[in-house]
């Protein structure tokens, strides 16, 4: 069942995403982690839908999306970056395979971390944030999207590893199997990844090799 929304409010939070707020149809309802399909309601682009993780609350009046817009190429993205406040989205029901089981490591790369806002807060309305942590990876530090609110919301369990620079209070390199060993002291816990899909398969295949259960390592299938 598809919805027409409005968009109310739009925010950049990096060169290349923004935060967009639309309003919620009526009994919309979604779990933390999960997604829609979003198409543009304009001429041409009604059925090019892709899927975007809500980042906003189960109880909020509103619907939130992180979105990052791949400027390059002349897709539903860059379309999206040039859309104004009034400018609507169709969206269709929830779905999504990345739902919380339990305290644990959130793994992600660039945009991968949309599913775990959702996640993060609605854990920390709850009151059941500590012992979570989040290794965050990407290319340079502009491409940290809301580093400062995860440093508020899990300040030094909230690890950044950047590829292409070298800066202080960022780890240098990639999630590789050294580095989880290095910073993870626990791998029977619940392990989320969520990026790139060779990065997914990377991690998910170092987390197996240190002892993480199969079972305990959650992610987009």
């Amino acid at each position: 069942m598809a919805d027409t929304v409005k968009i109310l409010d739009i925010l950049s939070l990096t060169h290349d995403v923004k935060q967009f707020t639309v309003e919620k149809p009526k009994g919309y309802q979604f779990i933390p982690g999960q997604a829609t399909e979003v198409a543009i309601n304009k001429e041409g682009w009604t059925e090019e839908k892709r899927p975007f993780t809500f980042t906003s609350l189960p109880g909020d009046d509103h619907l939130e999306f992180v979105i990052k817009s791949y400027l390059d190429h002349d897709g539903v993205t860059k379309q999206i970056a040039n859309l104004v406040p009034g400018d609507e989205f169709i969206i269709d029901d929830s779905w999504g395979a990345i739902q919380y089981h339990g305290r644990g490591v959130f793994i992600a790369g660039g945009a991968g971390v949309t599913p775990f806002i959702s996640i993060l807060r609605d854990l920390k309305a709850k009151g059941e944030l500590e012992g979570n942590k989040l290794i965050f990876a990407n290319k340079t530090r502009k491409d940290v999207i809301l580093e400062a609110y995860f440093h508020e919301l899990l300040g030094d369990d909230f690890i950044s590893i950047l590829d292409q620079e070298n800066l202080e209070g960022h780890e240098k390199g990639r999630v590789t199997m050294e580095f989880l060993k290095e910073k993870v002291e626990d791998f029977s816990q619940e392990f989320y990844v969520c990026g790139p899909d060779p990065m997914i398969k990377a991690v998910s295949s170092a987390l197996e090799n240190l002892g993480a259960s199969p079972d305990a390592i959650v992610f987009e299938k």
